[in-house]
């Protein structure tokens, strides 16, 4: 059978099934070009699995850090429109000219409203399950650490979602996150213990150790490991005869690994505290050791 001239137009738009970071670079890719695009997913939000990751193959990079420049340039660009919650019933048509059937299910929102702030999944009646509070045990604080945290507590009594900054203060008072701190700022933020720990042990900023007075920062990103990270991190742990993410029984350093400092052009970088140090080698590490060895 012959194709007739509306079989053989091509329609200038594109059909682009699975948001992963492929579907997603594909799409951006499309649409610089000037081709509407459609990009569909069966799941509620794009990201795929790469969403599900913390680290990437070979250099360890974060998956978010490389997935969000995207999700913010396919969300903002007025080519592509994102179909979510959405399955493919039935395509008809040739290549270049077909019709596509889908079918989205309800989200039982207003997606024009919705800002993802989460507050009706936490108050969603059929998903909650009511339970009787438990007696709270006695919290085992010592004085001097009472004191400090009845200050923070005061500095930010006014300051709504209070839980991050407080947990951030007593982290820099502190060094590190003790369990009486943890389960004292859970009990007067009236709050489950679990949800600051999930807080607390989902920064890399926060410690639930003793750190050392100096915390050493080595980048391992793409930029710092072709550029010899590696060695400069096994010669700080000759040095100070640890392994990475260990204190010196003296508790004078902490050693860290880091997946990006933002100073790439001066590869391979560390910071000890906040003092960022570039352009490093291994035979650069003694020196720099000492020289914070006997400071202050």
């Amino acid at each position: 059978m012959p194709k007739t001239k509306t079989q053989d137009k091509k329609i200038g738009s594109t059909l682009i099934v699975g948001g992963g970071i492929g579907g997603m670079q594909a799409a951006l890719d499309l649409a610089a070009s000037g081709i509407k695009v459609y990009l569909v997913d069966s799941k509620p939000s794009i990201g795929g699995v790469m969403a599900q990751l913390d680290k990437t193959f070979p250099t360890n990079d974060c998956a978010m850090c490389t997935m969000a420049p995207r999700l913010v340039e396919v969300g903002r660009h007025k080519d592509i429109e994102v179909i979510t919650l959405a399955d493919i019933e039935s395509i008809k048509g040739t290549a270049g000219n077909f019709t596509l059937k889908l079918k989205k299910r309800a989200r039982f929102i207003d997606e024009e409203k919705c800002t993802g702030c989460g507050l009706c999944v936490a108050n969603c009646p059929v998903h909650n399950i009511i339970y009787i509070t438990p007696e709270k045990d006695e919290i085992e604080i010592s004085d001097e650490h009472l004191k400090i945290m009845n200050k923070i507590f005061a500095e930010y009594k006014e300051t709504e979602g209070a839980l991050v900054p407080i947990l951030q203060k007593a982290n820099d008072t502190f060094n590190y996150l003790p369990e009486p701190v943890l389960r004292y700022t859970a009990d007067k933020l009236n709050m489950p213990l679990s949800v600051v720990c999930r807080i607390a042990t989902f920064y890399k900023s926060f410690s639930l150790e003793p750190r050392g007075k100096h915390i050493i920062s080595v980048c391992l990103g793409t930029a710092c490991h072709v550029k010899g990270a590696g060695r400069v991190t096994a010669a700080i742990e000759s040095e100070l005869g640890i392994r990475r993410g260990k204190t010196t029984k003296d508790m004078k350093f902490t050693l860290e690994t880091v997946r990006c400092i933002g100073c790439c052009g001066l590869a391979p970088v560390l910071k000890v505290g906040e003092e960022v140090h570039g352009l490093m080698s291994k035979t650069m590490v003694p020196e720099l050791l000492h020289s914070y060895d006997g400071a202050s």
